[in-house]
């Protein structure tokens, strides 16, 4: 943790707001003075993503807790970002360093033009030595195409700009085996792979309700980053410059992959399925025993309205998805296809029916949710 050069640092709302709503000044003045001397010498750059804009839009509109619906929601937000943004720019002023504000939505993540100027503006006002101040455009993004939670746009911020490090920082001091405060439960230091916490029992979001997340959204962040080659910290705010340096402190999870092509992160984690494709016995095996392509022969059925190019997700028999890829038949073409072979359609239909239905490169395998 101690070498890493570039630190993305997630903080969530209730690590910087009361639960009535409204910015706690001294919360994220602290929080920057970690930040600000981690960054001090300009050795190690650091990407803030950060929740709080909803939360803090709240006491300004009147309103007492969060809303549910998505139009009062990005109308806090509207309000609240600008105070998030200048409390930050404020903090930060204090040791004469700058902030840039980076808002955005999974679009961002899903059009390839927009990935690549979303990494350039970051690495550039890295490289100016501001920090970034990175969260999800609610006011704009709609439910189709929201990240649902920062933890999750956390882990692709840290893909998208070759982090070292991702920090995660909760009203938590790491992942327990048990709910927090109760007796026995024990904090786990070490995660080496999903298989270690197979029998812990992961809590949801905490009574403050002014966040979305949870401890199970910030583990199924790990779960991202650290498939993509980037280990993980997991503490609480408070916390947070011992992290940083490197001591014993909250839960530490390992790499469990290497840095994967930026379309397969996406593809797995931020992108919208158009439709799905219900695979046969064989075919599931295939595709996930074998990491084969997968043929026409192998699909009995198809839903959905999409287009060749579009993202759908792949089921087995019982209905329970077990992949994602980019599909090369708009949804029209593929009942025609159903069950046959490349080479009886490559000689009824044409040479260009004599392909993958998902090429083995344009498809990811998806693994279990955690569940509450």
């Amino acid at each position: 943790m101690t070498g890493a050069r570039r630190v993305v640092v997630k903080v969530g709302s209730s690590s910087l707001t009361t639960a009535s709503g409204g910015l706690d000044a001294d919360r994220v003045d602290a929080l920057v003075d970690v930040l600000a001397k981690v960054r001090d010498g300009g050795e190690r750059e650091v990407v803030l993503v950060s929740s709080g804009a909803i939360a803090a839009g709240l006491a300004p509109l009147g309103l007492v807790r969060r809303p549910k619906d998505l139009a009062r929601q990005q109308a806090a937000a509207s309000v609240g970002q600008g105070l998030l943004v200048a409390r930050y720019t404020a903090s930060f002023a204090r040791y004469g360093v700058r902030v840039g504000q980076v808002l955005l939505t999974a679009d961002d993540t899903s059009r390839r033009g927009h990935y690549r100027n979303a990494y350039s503006t970051l690495d550039k006002l890295l490289e100016m030595g501001a920090v970034p101040v990175v969260n999800e455009n609610d006011t704009v993004a709609t439910d189709e195409i929201r990240f649902g939670d920062n933890d999750r746009l956390a882990a692709l911020v840290a893909h998208l700009v070759h982090a070292d490090l991702l920090v995660l920082l909760s009203d938590v001091d790491g992942l327990y085996d048990g709910p927090p405060g109760t007796p026995g439960a024990s904090r786990i230091a070490e995660v080496t792979g999903p298989d270690d916490l197979a029998d812990v029992t992961i809590g949801s979001a905490g009574k403050a309700g002014v966040g979305t997340g949870g401890m199970v959204t910030k583990v199924e962040a790990a779960n991202i980053a650290t498939a993509a080659g980037v280990p993980v910290v997991l503490t609480s705010a408070s916390r947070a410059a011992d992290a940083l340096a490197g001591r014993d402190t909250g839960t530490y999870f390992h790499r469990t992959g290497r840095r994967s092509a930026d379309r397969l992160l996406w593809l797995a984690h931020a992108s919208t399925p158009q439709g799905a494709l219900t695979l046969d016995d064989g075919a599931v095996r295939a595709v996930v025993e074998r990491r084969t392509s997968l043929l026409p022969a192998g699909i009995s059925a198809v839903e959905g309205e999409f287009s060749a190019g579009d993202p759908v997700e792949l089921r087995d028999p019982h209905g329970a998805p077990i992949a994602r890829g980019l599909v090369n038949f708009d949804a029209k073409e593929i009942p025609q296809l159903l069950g046959r072979s490349t080479r009886d359609l490559a000689r009824e239909l044409g040479p260009a029916y004599e392909r993958e239905v998902v090429h083995r490169d344009d498809l990811v395998l998806l693994t279990p949710r955690l569940t509450r």
